[in-house]
């Protein structure tokens, strides 16, 4: 966490910026007091893309069998 005033901020302006889109807390001081505290936006995600796992995906020949242990509540 760095705290600074707000004359500090002006002068670091690009470390700072960078420092909390590293995921660092920055808060900056106006006379004493906590003011404002910088953030990093979050970010856009892709767009999902249908099909995009095909191929990677396989499913058992066996997949809806009956299993072993429920036999006998099958019949």
């Amino acid at each position: 966490m760095q705290a600074m005033t707000l004359d500090e901020a002006k002068i670091h302006l690009l470390e700072l910026v960078e420092a909390a889109a590293a995921g660092e807390e920055i808060f900056i001081r106006k006379d004493e007091d906590l003011s404002v505290r910088l953030v990093p936006c979050p970010t856009r995600r892709r767009k999902r893309r249908f099909g995009s796992a095909k191929g990677l995906i396989a499913m058992a020949p066996d997949f809806d069998a009956p299993l072993e242990d429920f036999k006998e509540y099958m019949e």
